[in-house]
């Protein structure tokens, strides 16, 4: 399962919308096939795997990551295939959360007389697929803030200079979660003050994330550096009006979404639905604080990760989080540290919100 497991990190950059998945198939204890699920709309995990086991799967035991699919989507049911070849165990990490197949798969392989266990490496596999699990359960993607800082906590100097904070490590990091996500999101404060592409350049990937943009006022440039990309873009906005605006940048290719609220800003948690609607799986926020802060502070941040360089900027910098000033300290926002490490001369830091 372990092997499973790696191989299904091979489509960490690339199965989106759909989860990442791996299977290995045994025969007397010896790997006959395995296989990784690629990409959306290709064969599945077990399919892949199938192929390279052939005959040698009848009688055999597959270790699959994720529950098979019991239904027709983009490609026939992985329970069929399985059935088909004849295999005579199958080992599952853990059930899929998708309601159209949850137990659904298991509960096929069984009536058709192949025992089926789960639970094997459990936790490894939702990590693997955290952001899937996230919509599946609860509709919204799995929203990470990425942010660099200096060791005071400050982003950027008050005139809002901020390259480079951290060094080319950190930077590379950065550029990892952004290939993982299915999208990245950032205000208009960011695109006005970086004009930032927020395309993954330090790592190989085979496709770009999407662009998520808030813009209450649809204030944009359309020569935003953004804009320019083929990439696909969404802006999220709270102006119902500008319909001249709105045409020209449908027009670029992109998708202008009016969602106001009663203080007329966009309504964040109706976008979260949307994205998850969209398909979404990690969302990764590279914005300023006031979104940053609007964002935590609506409860809709899962995860941060926060890159510390060993500089001092001062009191008058900017900080990481707009978020209304605190009269009691039982008001602080907690955390649970997963992940502690340097990474170059910078300390990366990664925490939940509690």
């Amino acid at each position: 399962m372990s092997h499973a497991l790696r191989l299904a990190e091979k489509g960490l950059y690339s199965t989106t919308p759909n989860p990442r998945v791996g299977c290995v198939i045994t025969q007397n204890e010896q790997i006959v096939g395995s296989g990784w699920h690629e990409r959306a709309g290709q064969p599945h995990a077990e399919i892949n795997a199938l192929r390279v086991a052939a005959v040698a799967a009848r009688g055999a035991t597959a270790y699959i990551t994720l529950e098979p699919c019991a239904h027709h989507g983009r490609t026939p049911p992985c329970t069929d295939a399985l059935i088909g070849a004849g295999i005579a165990k199958v080992i599952i990490a853990m059930e899929d959360p998708n309601p159209i197949v949850s137990g659904r798969g298991c509960a096929v392989l069984q009536q058709a007389g192949i025992e089926v266990q789960t639970g094997l490496l459990q936790m490894d596999a939702q990590a693997l697929n955290i952001g899937f699990v996230n919509r599946m359960i609860h509709q919204k993607p799995w929203i990470r803030i990425k942010t660099a800082a200096s060791l005071d906590g400050k982003t950027a100097l008050n005139n809002g200079i901020s390259q480079w904070i951290t060094g080319k490590a950190a930077r590379r990091d950065g550029h990892q979660w952004r290939a993982r996500s299915c999208a990245i999101l950032t205000g208009i404060g960011t695109i006005k003050s970086d004009n930032p592409q927020l395309t993954v350049r330090h790592v190989e990937t085979s496709r770009q994330p999407k662009k998520i943009i808030v813009d209450s006022h649809l204030d944009i440039s359309l020569d935003a550096k953004l804009l320019q990309s083929e990439d696909e873009i969404f802006i999220f906005t709270a102006n119902d009006e500008a319909l001249e605006k709105k045409t020209v940048l449908s027009k670029m290719g992109v998708q202008v979404i009016v969602l106001p609220e009663a203080k007329g800003r966009v309504d964040l948690k109706r976008m979260m639905i949307m994205l998850a609607n969209l398909g979404m799986n990690e969302v990764l926020v590279e914005a300023g604080c006031g979104l940053n802060g609007a964002l935590v502070n609506a409860g809709l941040v899962d995860e941060l990760i926060i890159f510390l360089a060993p500089h001092l900027l001062g009191n008058s910098a900017q900080g990481m989080f707009k978020l209304p000033e605190l009269i009691s300290l039982d008001q602080k926002k907690g955390l649970r540290i997963k992940d502690l490490r340097m990474i170059g001369q910078d300390v990366r830091v990664i925490a939940e919100l509690s």
